[in-house]
């Protein structure tokens, strides 16, 4: 993390109201690290496009000229949170998708909004969301909820800890950006075993969990080692859960600042980009969501 704390925070600029209140998230989040804010849009190329009504070239140098009045309005946003901030804007004539992992290659962070207009942040509707999220080569931020336009102010960070090394550099990024905001972070071991309720006569009630709670305890303590000690001013709160991942982040993150999860978790398929919790929390979280490719993934 220490690293990338003066690269450049990137977001996906499409004109919608939510990209916007990514910007201002952005920024804020710029003006923590120290580092530049970079607006980026992409012009969708469309091949074949054929017309009597207006031609190829006007078409495109009328939709770059609306990028360009998009990008200087998320900039004017920006210095409302943050005048100091240095802002740079980029419209490429490209795909959102390529254009997006391409700048997130220097990247601090890749932010983009919950829906919008049908470019980056009308991202996460449908596969795209997925595909991007999976690829993206910086921890991509989706902006969601009742704290878009500004982060909760005393808000834990939440994180997910499935107990492999898979989610080491999800927990890596919470203990930094609960370190960076000042921030309480409450890390969540959610762990059952429907097979086994469903199939035990006299139901889950009949059976004894302890010594399975036991040992999800010890394995979210020894994820958690030695990051404690590294970040002395981080208060941790342990939570360790009988519930479907999903569902418990869902809970947590309703007085969340930030959710936080690696791109795949246990048992995730090799070749999947993302895991099915990522996919559920960055439909339905009430708060913006972090998601942290993994190392498997390069």
């Amino acid at each position: 993390m220490n690293t990338m704390m003066n690269r450049p925070v990137v977001v996906g600029i499409d004109g919608s109201d939510s990209a916007l209140r990514a910007v201002h998230w952005a920024a804020d989040e710029a003006r923590r690290r120290k580092a530049a804010l970079r607006l980026v849009h992409a012009v969708e190329l469309l091949v074949g496009y054929t017309s009597n009504f207006v031609d190829w070239n006007t078409l495109h140098t009328a939709m770059k000229d609306r990028g360009r009045l998009w990008l200087d309005k998320a900039r004017d946003e920006a210095w409302r949170v943050a005048p100091e901030l240095h802002v740079d804007t980029v419209l490429e004539m490209a795909s959102p998708v390529p254009t997006m992992v391409k700048q997130s290659h220097d990247a601090a962070l890749v932010v983009i909004g919950s829906r919008g207009l049908g470019g980056f942040s009308g991202l996460m509707v449908g596969s795209t969301a997925v595909e991007l999220a999976g690829r993206t080569h910086a921890p991509m931020v989706v902006i969601r909820g009742k704290h878009a336009v500004e982060p909760a102010p005393r808000g834990p960070i939440v994180v997910g800890v499935d107990g492999t090394p898979v989610s080491e550099p999800a927990i890596a990024f919470a203990f930094a950006q609960a370190s960076q905001h000042g921030a309480d972070l409450v890390a969540v071991h959610a762990w059952s075993d429907l097979i086994v309720e469903a199939g035990y006569v006299g139901g889950a009630a009949a059976l004894d969990f302890g010594p399975l709670e036991e040992q999800a305890a010890e394995i979210l303590a020894e994820r958690l080692a030695g990051w404690q000690e590294k970040y002395l001013d981080v208060r941790v709160v342990r939570e360790v859960v009988r519930d479907r991942a999903a569902s418990a982040l869902l809970r947590h993150g309703e007085q969340a600042r930030l959710l936080v999860v690696g791109s795949r978790g246990r048992g995730g398929f090799r070749g999947l980009l993302l895991g099915s919790t990522s996919q559920h929390l960055l439909h339905h979280a009430v708060c913006p969501v972090a998601v942290i490719r993994t190392a498997q993934e390069g």
